[in-house]
């Protein structure tokens, strides 16, 4: 008797597409199960299974999540939400002890990325192009007076996500407004070009990147992207194989990347599913698949570039009703 493959998905939300694309590709081969802090999570209601779990910040949170993967044979186990990504790389080898392989890159490899300096300060190293930043605002100041870097520029928090916080600056005394207000700031080049998804899988056996799904953001709301088209370059495809294999990425991320010009500049980087991924799916990057391959000890082909370009995105609207 074959052993049913059973995934968790952590803080579903509002991230219906997700669960259904899973139970998609497990079909009767295994469970999709959920879990989210809020009963009113629509996510939770697509899946086979789901769980009311405390808040990730609650004492004994780990516990129950490693309790739920005992108890339901849980084989894979990914999150939705920045936050959890750490818990779930830092805990790796207690969710290995159980039989639950966590989906996510190594724990020095997700702080890195939560720490948009330090990852600014690691693409500059590796001679990767990306957003000049500052975290120091006199050198800011200095390197305005000689021309490097002009007005206007974003100070965002260096450790953020879902774009909060984000205020487009013109003028040194706004930057010293913010910088009085809140702490841990740091400044960022604007980027007059076009803004890029990019949704790509690392196989978790081999290492290397197999699927690269690039579209240009067209609208974005709360952070994520609402309206985009496919596009497709072999050139930007080689900079992200190249970026991905030294920084050590492992399973989904999302890169966000600017074209300026002729050049491209990776910005930042999401090491879970990012919000645009329906996009990639529907024409055909099939990432739930290739890590249930991985799950199954399979290794993954090379998909990379294998879709349409001139393919457009538009999300919209739905509605999830249950009885209280």
């Amino acid at each position: 008797m074959i052993e049913p493959l059973n995934i968790l998905i952590l803080s579903c939300g509002t991230r219906n597409k997700i669960v259904q694309y899973f139970k998609n590709e497990l079909g009767d081969t295994g469970q999709v199960m959920a879990t989210d802090s809020s009963k009113l999570a629509p996510a939770l209601y697509d899946a086979d299974k789901y769980f009311i779990v405390p808040k990730m910040s609650d004492e004994g949170y780990l516990d129950i999540i490693l309790s739920i993967c005992k108890e339901n044979n849980i084989k894979g186990i990914l999150s939705l939400i920045d936050p959890e990504l750490s818990l779930l790389s830092k805990n790796r080898d207690a969710f290995l002890a159980i039989g639950t392989i966590p989906i996510v890159s190594n724990y020095d490899v997700v702080e890195m990325c939560f720490d948009k300096y330090r990852f600014y300060e690691f693409l500059n190293k590796n001679n990767v192009k990306t957003v000049r930043s500052y975290i120091d605002k006199e050198v800011f100041y200095r390197d305005v007076e000689s021309g490097i870097i002009e007005y206007p520029v974003f100070i965002k928090p260096v450790r953020g996500s879902a774009s909060n916080n984000i205020s487009k600056v013109t003028a040194k005394e706004e930057v010293e407004l913010l910088f009085q207000q809140f702490d841990n700031l740091m400044i960022q080049e604007f980027m007059d070009g076009i803004e890029i998804g990019a949704d790509t899988y690392i196989d978790m056996i081999t290492n290397e990147p197999v699927a690269i799904f690039t579209k240009e953001k067209i609208k974005m709301r709360a952070g994520e992207t609402d309206k985009s088209v496919s596009i497709k370059d072999e050139k930007l495809f080689e900079l992200i194989k190249s970026f991905v294999k030294v920084a050590g990425f492992k399973g989904i991320i999302d890169i966000d990347i600017f074209n300026v010009g002729d050049e491209y500049y990776i910005s930042e980087v999401n090491p879970r599913f990012g919000g645009g991924y329906p996009h990639g799916y529907e024409c055909g990057v099939n990432i739930p698949k290739l890590i249930i391959d991985n799950l199954k000890s399979k290794k993954n082909k090379e998909i990379i570039g294998q879709y349409e370009q001139d393919m457009y995105m538009m999300k919209y609207n739905e509605v999830k009703i249950i009885k209280k």
